[in-house]
């Protein structure tokens, strides 16, 4: 609930169970919202180019295989598994361009 005191906008905040009244400032209105880290969707990182595609649709990987490698500002970077599974879908193709967050591959 927003209240308007001496000129400033003034939100209810609850920390356990406790009740605070709290001036906001824009930046924190305004900061993105925090999204939960999804593993089965291996994003980029950085924008840049898919130098070389490891893996196949359907093929099982284990934690820290190398799926493929991204070469961002003149640098060629290892991208590897932060789980096991099986690749879903491959999302991008070598010699593509990527933009930063870009899904590059699907796990199962």
């Amino acid at each position: 609930m927003e209240e308007n005191i001496d000129g400033k906008k003034y939100s209810d905040l609850e920390i356990e169970n406790v009740r605070y009244k709290t001036s906001l400032t824009k930046k924190y209105l305004n900061r993105k919202p925090y999204k939960e880290v999804n593993y089965k969707e291996i994003t980029a990182f950085l924008p840049g180019t898919i130098v070389k595609i490891f893996v196949k649709k359907g093929k099982k990987i284990k934690k820290g295989e190398k799926l493929l490698i991204l070469e961002a500002m003149k640098m060629k970077n290892n991208i590897v598994s932060s789980i096991a599974g099986v690749i879903e879908g491959i999302q991008v193709k070598q010699g593509e361009a990527v933009s930063k967050d870009q899904v590059l591959i699907k796990l199962k």
